[in-house]
């Protein structure tokens, strides 16, 4: 009988959509804002409209298919699609840069890249490659040449880096400083100049990001949600959250559509609780979704020692009295990992078309949202 009912937020308590928004955005400036690299093809600005948002998206994620690409490998954090498809564009841009400076760009790929290198390579494009394309596009046709899953697909960078440039290279990884670029920059378009100190420890790097924080959208309405919440927690079921989104993008709209407060204070886990167990296993990382951490320490609260869940033996014995609810892939393989209970919800990025999916891999339960919980409890 199921005991502890843990959730994602993003595709199941609220859209995805200005989560995707804020990833497009971001490599948007950090491939065409003079800041960084500065190419041509678009003109940037840190206050773009919702006309120019929605052709943003639409360029960068080529309609979205770089994105279902992802999200159909198990990623699930919007810090490593930022770094995917940035890094991929930089490895073209090298790529470029070969017939004129040979060595001297390729080398660039073998050392870390921060905002020394992407300096360089913002001179050496506009002197040496002026013509250079950005085609965001041709990702997808590279990442389906290989098979890499999970967090595997930042590693398979270094492997189009040596086919595209011939350069053997192990720079493109979740602990490379070009990996908390993507990141910083990130948290800048979604939590805005004023709330953006508080997450990275600093201004924003180009002002004028009001941020999306306050825009978030509910998948299902506030009440019907609230009226959910407060069903379960009658019925005995302890809550929890195991999410992507860092602490603060977790508790600010939570709080404010008055869910938060349904769910076990020590059980609301984030990015920002998995960082913390990086930077003491470091050995471990990367431990985003599809890894289980996020739902383990959901499953054994926050107060319990990070090396305790860490060695936590898996797969659980209980595992009938344990239900993760989440929207994509990544969920899913993450409560295999624990040997428990998924319930897939049909409103994330794929709407209606994942069922297919979460029926071939055998999701215990598929509903078409949140709320089909209660036909099964």
């Amino acid at each position: 009988m199921i005991k502890t009912i843990l959730f994602d937020v993003d595709g199941v308590m609220l859209s995805e959509e200005r989560y995707f928004d804020a990833s497009a955005l971001t490599v948007w400036e950090l491939v065409h804002s003079p800041q960084y690299l500065g190419l041509k093809g678009d003109a940037f600005t840190p206050s773009p409209g919702e006309t120019q948002i929605r052709a943003v998206r639409e360029s960068v994620f080529d309609r979205d298919e770089v994105l279902n690409l992802i999200k159909s490998r198990g990623i699930n954090s919007n810090w490593d699609m930022v770094f995917l498809t940035f890094s991929y564009q930089i490895i073209r841009l090298v790529e470029a840069l070969k017939a004129k400076l040979g060595a001297e760009a390729t080398d660039l790929l073998t050392n870390q890249i921060n905002r020394v290198q992407v300096d360089q390579l913002r001179e050496w494009a506009c002197a040496e490659a002026p013509d250079f394309q950005v085609d965001y596009a041709a990702f997808t046709a590279d990442f389906a040449k290989g098979t890499a899953q999970k967090a595997d697909m930042l590693l398979y960078l270094n492997q189009i880096a040596w086919e595209r440039c011939g350069v053997k290279t192990e720079m493109f990884s979740r602990s490379s400083e070009l990996w908390e670029l993507c990141q910083e920059t990130f948290q800048e378009w979604y939590l805005g100049d004023e709330r953006v100190p508080s997450s990275i420890g600093r201004k924003t790097a180009q002002t004028g990001k009001k941020g999306f924080l306050t825009d978030e959208i509910p998948i299902v309405p506030p009440a019907e949600m609230i009226d959910l919440f407060r069903t379960l927690k009658e019925k005995g079921y302890t809550l929890g959250i195991g999410t992507g989104r860092p602490s603060l993008e977790t508790h600010v709209p939570l709080s404010e559509l008055n869910i938060l407060e349904w769910f076990d204070p020590d059980r609301i886990v984030t990015a920002s609780h998995v960082l913390e167990v990086e930077e003491e296993f470091p050995e471990l990382a990367p431990m985003s979704k599809p890894h289980p951490i996020s739902y383990v320490k959901g499953l054994l609260g926050l107060s319990t020692p990070n090396r305790k869940a860490v060695n936590f033996s898996l797969p659980i014995a209980n595992g009938d009295e344990v239900l993760i609810v989440g929207d994509s892939l990544a969920d899913f393989l993450a409560a295999k990992s624990i040997g428990c209970k998924f319930a897939a919800t049909l409103t994330g990025l794929s709407g209606q078309e994942a069922r297919a999916k979460f029926e071939e891999v055998k999701a215990d339960y598929i509903f078409d949202d949140v709320r089909g919980i209660l036909t099964i409890l």
